[in-house]
């Protein structure tokens, strides 16, 4: 096994920046009336999953580490929501909306497993 070193280390931080950079690629496809409505929103929503993942890695204790963990998960559960918005306004196709909400659900699992650990690390 890994030793972790750094946030880059953390699977969840891993496929959560996979997620942001699928995001990426597929906003650029967006209407340009979107750039500051829910293309922006979606940016902000996806990069705030990793960087709380980054943040909570750095804090010193589990109740802080937890913290974060939870604000993430609420950004996968909030990105999951406006990909829903994206597909009915059919900015998404089906595939596109298929792929990015199974890695949204991957990125929601594995945060949940961080979560997991660092309350296990309080017992």
């Amino acid at each position: 096994m890994q030793k972790i070193h750094s946030f880059t280390d953390l699977i969840a931080w891993k496929q959560g920046h996979q997620l942001v950079l699928a995001i990426y690629a597929i906003i650029s496809g967006f209407p340009k009336h979107e750039a500051y409505a829910l293309s922006d929103q979606i940016k902000r929503c996806v990069v705030s999953i990793t960087n709380n993942i980054a943040e909570g890695f750095s804090r010193r204790t589990s109740k802080d580490k937890i913290q974060f963990y939870y604000i993430s998960l609420g950004s996968v559960t909030e990105l999951q929501n406006q990909l829903i918005i994206a597909q009915d306004l059919k900015y998404l196709t089906n595939e596109q909306f298929k792929n990015l909400y199974e890695q949204a659900i991957r990125v929601h699992k594995l945060i949940f497993g961080l979560i997991k650990s660092a309350k296990s690390l309080n017992t």
